[in-house]
C-alpha cells in the first residue's frame, strides 16, 4: 500500500510540474494511477482495517505540498478523455474519492468535474450504440481527447490496450451505485445546472443503454440504479422540489408517449410508483404532478394511435395517485369537455379510460359517499357530452357511456351507483327532475342515425345490468323510441327492447314491452307487423306455454309469468292483445298448447289454494289469464275443455258474490256490516265476464242441452238484476250467442233474441217505474231518509234503499246493454222513465213525463242519474230521430253539470255522436270544446284525447276556433295533457295539417291576449265569457310565457319560408296596424298583442336557420342523407333575397311606430327597441343596403339605439349596485359603503364578462358612487365648493393650433363628435 501511496504521489508531482501557468489545461490521471488511486480507497472504506490508509495517504500528499483537490482535474480530464472502459473508471475513481471517509466534499465537487462524471456516462452508452463500422463512433469525445493529447509529453501504454477491452456493463451500475451514495453528500441546490445535467443524463439512461443490457435482468437493474438515482435529487438539499420534479417529468415525457417498449414501461412505472411515493411527502412534487398530466394532454398527439398511447400513459399515472390528485385531475378533464372541439374529444376518451383503469372508480368504500368519487366527476362529465354540439362527439359520448355501464354491470353496488348518477330511482328527487331521462329521449330522437343508434345502445345496456331496480323512465325512453319516424330506428328500439326483455323478465321490462311493442301492430310497415306478431308469440305465448307444461299441482307459479298475464289486461294493452290474437288467429299460428297452458295454470293455481286450507271462495285465477284465453279461445275453441269451463262457471256462480253485489251508497251514508265489494269479489266478476266470454267462443263444440241450460241459466241471472255492471254485458252477449247457435235459421235466431230482449227490457221497466214511484211517494209524504251525520250503523230502512237502488241501477245499466246487442228492440217506455230521471231536478210537472214526480233523483240518487244519462246516450245511437230530440239535452248537460263523472261519460258519448252521427253534433263542437278548460284533470284529457282522435280521422275538421283552443293544452298544468298536446302539434298535425299553425298564428296572438281592440279581429271569437275561458290574459311574466310557449311550438313546426311569411304578417297586421291606428294602443289588451309581437320578432325561434361558420363535422353526415349541396346553396341565396326584401318593407313601419309610441310617452318603447336591436344585429347586411340611400335616417337609427342603449345598461347598473349595497347593508352593518360598493363590482364584473358595455357602465356607477362617497366623509356633510372657486392649475398643449377652453385640441374634439361608436354584442 505504501508503494502505491508514492507512486501516486509522484504522478501528481510530475502533473503538478507539467501544468504551464498560460495554458491552464492538466493532463489526465494515468491508467495505473487510477487503478492504484481506487485500490486505495476502496482499503480506506473497508470498516474492518483498522488503519485507515487515507490518512497516510493524506500526509505524504501534504509533506510534498500537494492536497486532495490535487486529484480533481487529473480525473476531470480523466472523464473527458480516453475509451468507455477509462472514463467510467475516472467516474467511479471520483465518486469513490467524494464517499472516502473524512473527505472534503465541499471542496472535491466542481460543477465542472460533475459534468464531465456525466459526460463520461453519456459516452460510454453512446459509443455501444454505434454501429460497429460506422465513422466518428467516438463522437466529439474522442476529438477533445486527441486535441489534448498534442499537448501531452507523457502516455501510458495501458492507454492502447484499453481501446481493445470489451465495456463492462457492471463499472456502469458500479458508478450509478456511487453516484447515489454522493448525493448524501453533495448540495445541489447551490448548482442548478449541475442538477439539471444530471435529470436528463439519467432519464436517458435507460434509452440508450437498453442495447448495452443483454438481458432483462441487467436492464431491471440498470432501471433501478438510475430510479434511486432520481429520487435522491429529491432530498431537502437540492432545492425547490417543484422545479426538480418538473424537469425529471419533462426529460422522461418523450420515452412516455413513444412506441411501447420496456424504456416506456420504465418511465411510467417510475412515475407511477416511485414517483407517487416522493409526492406523497412533498406538496410541491404533488402539484407539479398533477400538471404532469396536464401537460401530456397538450402533448397528445393529434393521430390515433400515439393519442391512445398519451391516454393509457395518463391513466397509469392517474391509477396510483391519491384522491385529492385524482380529483384535481377530473376536475380538468371535465373543463376539457367543455373546451375546444378536439378537447372534448380527447375528454371523452379520457373519462371512459379513467372509469375502466382505476380501483374503486365508484368510490364504494369511501366514508365520504359515492358522490365525491372520480367515477362520478367522470360520468357526469360523459353524460354531458351526451348532448355536445357536434354529432360525432354525442355519438362517441354515447357508445364510451355504453362501455362504462358495461364495464361496471358485474357488481350490485355499482348498478346502485349508476342509477344515482343519472337520477334513477330514488335520486329523482335529488337530482334535477328528468336530467338523464331527457338527455335520453332527446338523443333517441337525434336528427343524427348514429347517435340515435348509440342512444339505444346505451338504453340497452341500462336495462341489462341495471336489473330490477331500475326505473321506469329509463325503460320509457326506448318505449318511446318505437315510435321513431324512421323505420330503420323503430326495428332497433323494438329489438333492443326485446333483448331486454330476454335478458331480464323484470315486471317494469315486460310492462314497457306490452306498452310499446304490440302498439306497433297497427305500424304501416308490415315487416314491423310481422315483427311485433313474432314477438308476441316467443316472448308471451312460448312463456306461458312453458310455464302451464312445466308446472304440476304441487308446483308454485313463476312471479315473472304471473306479472306478464295481469299486464296483458292492461287497458292500454288489451286492444293490441286482441288485434296480435285475432292476426295470429287468422293466420292458423296459434297452437293448442298455448291454451292448455292457461287452462293448466289457473287449474295449478285453484290447486296451490286449496292445499294450504283456504276458503275457495276468496281464491281467484291469475290476473290475465281468463282474459288471454278468452281471446285464444275464439280460434282454439276445441282446446277449451268443457268440464274445465263447466267447473269454473258452478264455481263462481255457487262461491262468486252471493247475488248480492252492492252499489255505492248515497253520499252521507256509511254501513260497517254491507258498505263494499271485497277485492276477490270484483276479480271474480271480472273473471266471470272472460269465461263468459271464452264460453260463447266453444259454444259452437258444446251439445244442444248443455247450451240451452246455460242460456236459461243466463237469462235467469240477467232478470235478478243483481250483477255487477262489468259482468252485465257479457252474460247479455253470451245469451246473444246461445241463442243464435242454439237456432240453426237466422231469422228465427234473431227473433229468438228479441224474444229475450223484451222479457228482460219488460222487467227493468217495472223495477224502474216502481223505484221512480215510491221515491215519489217518499218526497209527497215528506219523510225520505235523510242520512245521519255520525257514523253509526245504517237502519234497515236505509239499507234496503241502498238495495233498492243497486237494483234499479243494474236495470238501467241491463237496458244499455241490450240495445248495443238489439238495436231494434222498441225502448219507447224505457225512454219515458229515463227521461224522468234525468230531468227530475226540474220540479215543473210539465216538464216532466210522470206529473207526478217531483223529485231529485241527481241529489238522492246520483249513481242513477248518470247511469240514466249513458243509457239515453246508447239509444240514441241506435236511432237518429231519438239523437236528434236529445242531443240538445246532453249538450245543455255538459255544460251545467256539476259532476265530473257525469261530464267525463258525457264527453264520451258526445264522441260517439260525432261518429254515429255527424251532422247532427256538428255545430255544437265549439260548446265540447269547452271541457279542454274544465277543472278536472281527467275530463280535460279524455276531451283531448277523443277530440284528437276525431280530428285525425276527420269526423271533426280544424275549423273555426277548434285549433285555436287546442292551443291552451300546451301550457295546462297537467304535465299528461302538456305531452299529449306536444306530440300532437309535432307528430300528427305537422304531417296532417303542417299550415295549420301558420294559418292561424297571428289570430292566435289576439286569441289569446283575448283582445278585441283591432278592427279587424273584433268579432268571431264567441261570446265574451268563452273568449275569456280560451286567453291568457294579462302582463305578468306568468301569463307571458305561457303565451311565448305557445308561440315557439307553433313556430318550431314552420318551414323557413313560412317563418319569413309570419314575420311579414306580425309586422302588416300587428305592427303596422297599431301604427295606423286600427289597433287601440290604450287598450290593455292591445299592448299584450303588440308586446307579444315585439317579443316574437326577436325569439330565435322565427329566424332562419343558416349555415354560416358550421365546422365541418365528420359526425354530422347522416349515413341516410344524400348530396345535397348544390339545393342547399340554391336554398340558401333565395332565402338571402327573401330576407333583404323583407327588412325592405319592415324597417319603415318600425320607424313610424317607434315615433308614435314617442309622442304617447308608451312604456312599449323598450319592447320596441330592444326588437329592434336584434333586428338590426341579425339582418345587418341588409340594413347596410337600405340605409345607404338615407344617410339620416341611418344616423337616426344609430343614435337612438345608443341612446337606448346607454340608458339601459346604466340603469341595470345602477339597480345592480343598489341592490346589492341593501344587501351588504343588511347583513354586514359595518361594512362602509366604498367597500360595499367595490365588493359588489368586483363581483358583478365577473358576471358580465361577455357584456362589455354593461361591465362599462357597472364600472361607472361604482366609481360614482365611491366619489360620492369620499366626499361626503371629507366634507362632512359641508356642501362642495363650486367649482370656479378652486384653484385649477392650467395646462399648455404640447403643439400649437386651436384648443378648447379645456385645453384639448378642438380637431381632437371634432373627431370624437364624428366617430359613431354602433357595435354590436355578440350572443353566445
Amino acid at each position: 500500500m505504501d508503494k502505491s501511496i508514492a507512486r501516486i504521489v509522484t504522478e501528481l508531482e510530475d502533473l503538478r510540474h507539467l501544468e504551464n501557468p498560460v495554458n491552464t489545461q492538466t493532463q489526465p490521471i494515468s491508467d495505473s494511477t487510477l487503478s492504484d488511486l481506487q485500490i486505495l480507497l476502496d482499503a480506506a472504506a473497508d470498516e474492518n482495517d483498522p488503519e485507515n490508509p487515507m490518512d497516510r495517504f493524506s500526509d505524504e500528499l501534504a509533506s510534498k505540498s500537494l492536497s486532495l483537490n490535487s486529484l480533481v482535474r487529473p480525473i476531470s480530464d480523466a472523464m473527458d478523455s480516453g475509451q468507455a472502459h477509462f472514463t467510467l473508471a475516472a467516474s467511479k475513481l471520483y465518486l469513490s474519492l467524494l464517499l472516502s471517509p473524512n473527505s472534503p466534499v465541499c471542496t472535491l465537487f466542481t460543477p465542472m468535474a460533475f459534468f464531465s462524471l456525466l459526460q463520461s456516462i453519456r459516452r460510454s452508452l453512446k459509443h455501444r450504440r454505434a454501429e460497429p463500422g460506422e465513422p466518428g463512433s467516438g463522437s466529439g469525445g474522442a476529438k477533445k481527447r486527441k486535441a489534448r493529447d498534442k499537448g501531452k509529453g507523457l502516455r501510458n501504454s495501458e492507454d492502447c490496450e484499453s481501446e481493445e477491452r470489451e465495456f463492462d456493463v457492471r463499472v456502469l451500475f458500479s458508478v450509478l451505485e456511487k453516484l447515489e451514495l454522493v448525493m448524501d453528500f453533495v448540495h445541489l441546490e447551490r448548482f442548478p445546472d449541475s442538477l439539471k445535467s444530471l435529470v436528463q443524463t439519467v432519464a436517458e439512461i435507460p434509452e440508450m443503454g437498453f442495447d448495452v443490457c443483454g438481458n432483462s435482468g441487467s436492464f431491471n437493474k440498470l432501471t433501478g440504479l438510475c430510479s434511486r438515482v432520481l429520487l435522491k435529487v429529491f432530498e431537502r438539499e437540492h432545492g425547490d422540489h417543484a422545479n426538480i420534479a418538473a424537469e425529471v417529468f419533462k426529460s422522461l415525457t418523450p420515452m412516455i408517449i413513444q412506441h411501447k417498449s420496456q424504456v416506456r414501461i420504465f418511465a411510467l412505472s417510475f412515475v407511477g410508483n416511485q414517483m407517487m411515493n416522493v409526492s406523497r411527502n412533498l406538496e410541491g412534487v404533488k402539484k407539479t404532478m398533477v400538471n404532469f398530466l396536464w401537460y401530456l394532454v397538450h402533448k397528445a398527439p393529434d393521430k390515433s394511435e400515439p393519442r391512445a398511447l398519451a391516454v393509457e400513459a395518463i391513466m397509469e399515472i392517474v391509477r396510483v395517485m391519491e384522491v385529492e390528485e385524482q380529483v384535481g385531475f377530473v376536475e380538468y378533464v371535465v373543463k376539457m369537455t367543455q373546451g375546444k372541439a378536439r378537447l372534448r374529444l380527447l375528454a371523452v376518451d379520457l373519462i371512459l379510460v379513467l372509469n375502466t383503469s382505476l380501483r374503486d372508480v365508484m368510490g364504494l368504500n369511501l366514508e365520504s359517499g359515492v358522490r365525491d368519487s372520480l367515477g362520478w366527476k367522470c360520468l357526469e362529465a360523459l353524460i354531458q357530452r351526451c348532448s355536445d354540439a357536434m354529432a360525432g362527439i354525442r355519438a362517441r359520448a354515447l357508445s364510451n357511456l355504453s362501455q362504462l355501464v358495461g364495464f361496471l354491470s358485474g357488481d350490485d353496488r355499482s348498478q346502485t351507483v349508476l342509477k344515482e348518477v343519472m337520477g334513477f330511482g330514488d335520486a329523482m328527487n335529488e337530482r334535477q327532475e328528468g336530467w338523464m331521462n331527457e338527455i335520453l329521449r332527446a338523443r333517441c330522437m337525434d336528427e343524427k342515425v348514429a347517435v340515435r343508434k348509440a342512444a339505444l345502445l346505451l338504453v340497452t345496456k341500462l336495462m341489462a345490468i341495471l336489473g330490477s331496480g331500475f326505473d321506469r323512465a329509463l325503460i320509457k325512453t326506448m318505449g318511446m323510441a318505437c315510435s321513431d319516424p324512421l323505420v330503420s330506428i323503430r326495428k332497433a328500439a323494438i329489438s333492443a327492447l326485446s333483448v331486454a326483455f330476454r335478458t331480464f323478465l323484470d315486471n317494469s321490462v315486460a310492462i314497457e314491452w306490452l306498452h310499446s311493442v304490440p302498439a306497433l301492430i297497427t305500424d304501416n310497415e308490415s315487416s314491423i307487423q310481422e315483427e311485433c306478431e313474432n314477438l308476441f308469440v316467443e316472448l308471451v305465448l312460448e312463456r306461458v306455454s312453458t310455464v302451464g307444461s312445466e308446472i304440476n299441482t304441487g308446483s308454485v307459479l313463476p312471479e315473472g309469468e304471473l306479472g306478464l298475464l295481469k299486464e296483458i289486461c292492461n287497458g292500454e294493452v288489451a286492444p293490441w292483445v286482441k288485434k296480435i290474437c285475432t292476426n295470429l288467429g287468422k293466420k292458423n299460428r296459434l297452437k293448442h298448447k298455448y291454451a292448455t297452458a292457461l287452462q293448466s295454470i289457473i287449474r295449478t293455481s285453484e290447486s296451490l289454494w286449496l292445499s294450504q286450507s283456504m276458503p275457495i271462495e276468496k281464491w281467484t285465477a291469475p290476473p290475465g289469464s281468463w282474459f288471454l284465453l278468452s281471446e285464444l279461445s275464439a280460434y282454439l275453441a276445441k282446446a277449451v275443455e268443457w268440464e274445465f269451463l263447466r267447473h269454473h262457471w258452478q264455481l263462481f256462480d255457487k262461491h262468486g258474490v252471493g247475488g248480492e253485489i252492492q252499489s255505492p251508497l248515497p253520499q252521507g251514508y256509511a254501513h260497517e256490516e254491507g258498505g263494499g265489494i271485497e277485492s276477490s269479489s270484483v276479480a271474480w266478476a271480472g273473471d266471470r265476464v272472460f269465461l263468459l266470454q271464452t264460453i260463447s267462443n266453444v259454444s259452437v263444440e258444446l251439445p244442444f242441452e248443455v247450451g240451452a241450460d246455460l242460456a236459461h241459466d243466463l237469462l235467469r241471472r240477467i232478470q235478478n238484476f243483481n250483477m255487477h255492471s262489468t259482468e252485465v254485458n257479457a252474460h247479455v252477449k253470451a245469451l246473444r250467442t246461445l241463442c243464435k247457435r242454439k237456432v240453426p235459421d237466422p231469422e228465427a235466431a234473431d227473433a229468438l233474441v228479441k224474444k229475450c230482449v223484451h222479457e228482460i227490457a219488460s222487467e227493468a221497466s217495472n223495477i224502474i217505474g216502481n223505484y221512480i214511484s215510491k221515491e215519489s211517494d217518499t218526497t209527497r209524504k215528506g219523510g225520505f231518509f235523510t242520512p245521519p251525520i255520525s257514523g253509526s250503523k245504517m237502519g234497515k230502512r236505509a239499507i234496503t234503499m241502498s238495495k233498492s237502488l243497486s237494483k234499479v241501477v243494474t236495470a238501467v245499466y241491463t237496458i244499455g246493454s241490450l240495445v248495443i246487442i238489439c238495436p231494434s228492440a222498441d225502448m219507447r217506455s224505457i225512454i219515458d222513465l229515463l227521461y224522468t230521471i234525468i230531468t227530475s231536478e226540474n220540479s215543473d210537472p210539465k216538464v216532466n213525463k210522470v206529473a207526478s214526480s217531483t223529485i231529485s233523483l241527481k241529489q238522492t240518487a246520483p249513481s242513477l242519474y248518470i247511469q240514466a244519462w249513458l243509457t239515453l246516450g246508447k239509444i240514441c245511437l241506435t236511432d237518429e230521430k231519438i239523437a236528434k230530440k236529445y242531443i240538445p239535452l246532453f249538450v245543455q248537460e255538459l255544460e251545467k253539470s256539476d259532476c265530473a263523472a257525469l261530464r267525463n261519460n258525457l264527453v264520451v258519448v258526445m264522441a260517439d255522436f260525432c261518429i254515429r252521427h255527424t251532422s247532427l253534433v256538428d255545430s255544437y263542437i265549439p260548446r265540447i270544446t269547452k271541457c279542454l278548460r274544465d277543472p278536472c284533470e281527467l275530463v280535460r284529457r279524455q276531451t283531448f284525447i277523443l277530440l284528437s282522435r276525431l280530428l285525425q280521422r276527420d269526423y271533426v275538421k280544424w275549423r273555426g276556433v277548434l285549433f285555436l283552443r287546442f292551443l291552451l293544452s300546451l301550457v295546462d298544468e297537467s304535465e299528461k295533457i302538456k305531452q299529449l298536446a306536444n306530440f300532437l302539434f309535432s307528430n300528427i298535425l305537422k304531417a296532417k295539417v303542417h299550415l295549420l299553425g301558420y294559418n292561424s298564428f297571428v289570430e292566435a296572438i289576439f286569441v289569446l291576449n283575448d283582445c278585441r281592440a283591432h278592427k279587424g279581429h273584433a268579432g268571431g271569437h264567441g261570446s265574451r265569457a268563452e273568449s275569456r275561458l280560451f286567453s291568457i290574459r294579462g302582463n305578468d311574466e306568468t301569463s307571458r310565457s305561457r303565451r311565448m310557449h305557445i308561440y315557439f311550438s307553433l313556430l318550431k313546426q314552420m318551414a323557413p319560408e313560412h317563418l319569413l311569411q309570419t314575420f311579414v304578417k306580425l309586422c302588416t297586421e300587428i305592427l303596422a296596424a297599431a301604427s295606423d291606428g286600427m289597433l287601440n294602443l290604450d287598450d290593455i289588451t292591445g299592448q299584450s298583442v303588440l308586446q307579444d309581437a315585439f317579443q316574437i320578432i326577436a325569439c330565435k325561434e322565427i329566424r332562419i336557420p343558416s349555415n354560416r361558420g358550421l365546422s365541418s363535422d365528420a359526425g354530422d353526415i347522416d349515413e341516410e342523407g344524400a348530396d345535397n349541396g348544390g339545393a342547399a346553396a340554391k336554398g340558401r341565396t333565395i332565402t338571402q333575397a327573401l330576407k333583404k326584401g323583407l327588412i325592405q318593407s319592415t324597417i319603415p313601419i318600425f320607424i313610424e311606430l317607434k315615433r308614435l309610441l314617442e309622442g304617447k310617452n308608451s312604456p312599449l318603447i323598450g319592447s320596441l327597441m330592444e326588437c329592434l336591436r336584434i333586428i338590426l344585429k341579425d339582418y345587418k347586411n341588409e340594413i347596410k343596403d337600405i340605409l345607404v340611400a338615407d344617410k339620416l335616417l341611418q344616423k337616426e337609427l344609430i343614435y337612438d339605439m345608443q341612446k337606448y342603449e346607454k340608458a339601459k345598461t346604466k340603469s341595470t347598473a345602477a339597480e345592480t349596485v343598489a341592490t346589492h349595497q341593501r344587501t351588504v347593508s343588511f347583513h354586514s352593518p359595518s361594512i362602509s359603503k366604498i367597500a360595499s360598493v367595490r365588493q359588489a363590482h368586483n363581483k358583478s364584473i365577473g358576471r358580465l364578462q361577455g357584456d362589455v358595455r354593461l361591465a362599462s357602465a357597472m364600472g361607472d356607477v361604482a366609481a360614482e358612487a365611491i366619489a360620492r362617497s369620499v366626499l361626503k366623509d371629507m366634507n362632512k356633510g359641508r356642501q362642495t365648493p363650486p367649482l370656479s372657486t378652486l384653484s385649477v392649475p392650467k395646462l399648455k398643449t404640447c403643439e400649437g393650433g386651436q384648443t378648447s377652453r379645456s385645453g384639448v385640441p378642438l380637431n381632437v374634439l371634432e373627431s370624437v363628435r364624428r366617430r359613431q361608436n354602433f357595435d354590436f354584442v355578440e350572443e353566445n
